[in-house]
């Protein structure tokens, strides 16, 4: 199986407000991140390095950039922003080739994980892998599209 390396960067403006320690360690996240981009098929250079910012928010937060770039002035549980584009080659001219942006408000995975009965480290993980398919082109814009990104994401969170 392929290998891939993976840098993540992880800003957190929640557990350090409420002086909690993160849940999942920027460790645990790289490995979950690497295998995850194992599973996945997908076009990447094993060669290369990749790297993907995680940031952990609140709903405020999240609202303010849900309405900024979505238009939609409400909180969402999870937010991605993809870096690689189709027409631009960008492993010709760097080793470190950033995949994007995946924000997750934690106060939105706190209820949906209540809801769910299931821990907070797990809807992290499940919001995390929702995203981190985004960033791999993966979209959802119709209900079969939806349950195929669903069925990936239980794959990639089942694996860990």
């Amino acid at each position: 199986m392929t290998q891939y390396q993976i840098d993540i960067y992880i800003e957190d403006s929640f557990f350090s407000a409420v002086h909690e320690e993160l849940p999942i360690t920027q460790d645990k996240w790289r490995s979950h991140f690497q295998k995850w981009l194992q599973l996945v098929n997908n076009d990447l250079n094993p060669a290369k390095e990749y790297e993907i910012s995680l940031v952990l928010t609140n709903d405020q937060e999240i609202q303010e950039l849900n309405n900024q770039f979505r238009h939609k002035n409400k909180p969402t549980d999870v937010l991605a922003f993809a870096s690689l584009d189709d027409e631009f080659d960008m492993a010709e001219v760097v080793d470190c080739i950033p995949l994007g942006d995946i924000i997750i408000s934690v106060e939105t995975a706190k209820r949906q994980a209540k809801t769910q009965q299931h821990s907070l480290e797990t809807e992290l993980l499940w919001l995390a892998s929702h995203g981190f398919l985004h960033l791999l082109g993966w979209d959802h814009p119709d209900d079969e599209s939806l349950n195929q990104m669903l069925a990936q994401q239980q794959k990639l969170v089942t694996t860990n």
